[in-house]
């Protein structure tokens, strides 16, 4: 797979709020803007993150009040960031190691754009579940697996983690 940079596929239209804002805002506002998440900034730097998932499980599953509760109280912090000129094919790694969906892209300390599960696979269709089976397997110790091979992308029952990357048996053995 050709290496891409997260600056070439990052969303650069951010949605940005302040942690004193309340929920309600901030759901009003990811409605508005047809959005599933908001970036939390304080003095101009990103400080977490708050996405419908945690509207959910913060808000609405603990019978909370959204015009009562403030976004510091809901979002996920401390961020997990990206760099632009980091690989995709790195970021989406970590997407699948931690279970996550969004990163924040960050120059130094500047908020530059959010790279998204979406992003990635409308560049890669495959490379989100080669990264899934790529951690899955990593943490179960295994050594074969069912999936796309990363050099060659043929669809295999006979994976295996070589230098790093899963392939094939043919491509295993270059």
């Amino acid at each position: 797979m050709k290496a891409i940079p997260v600056l070439e596929i990052m969303s650069k239209r951010l949605v940005t709020l302040a942690p004193d804002a309340s929920i309600h805002d901030a759901a009003r506002s990811m409605r508005e803007r047809d959005v599933g998440s908001l970036l939390v900034v304080h003095e101009g730097k990103p400080i977490g993150i708050v996405t419908e998932r945690d509207l959910v499980t913060k808000v609405v599953a603990e019978d909370r009040v959204p015009s009562e509760m403030r976004v510091e109280e809901c979002m996920t912090s401390p961020l997990v960031t990206v760099e632009p000129y980091q690989e995709v094919m790195e970021a989406a790694k970590t997407m699948a190691e931690l279970h996550i969906r969004r990163l924040p892209v960050v120059d130094g300390e500047n908020l530059v754009g959010l790279l998204t599960e979406n992003d990635v696979l409308r560049v890669w269709p495959a490379l989100i579940e080669i990264t899934r089976q790529r951690a899955e397997m990593a943490k179960q110790g295994e050594g074969n697996g069912l999936g796309y091979c990363e050099s060659c992308s043929t669809f295999s029952d006979q994976l295996g983690l070589s230098h790093g990357q899963l392939l094939c048996p043919a491509c295993g053995e270059t």
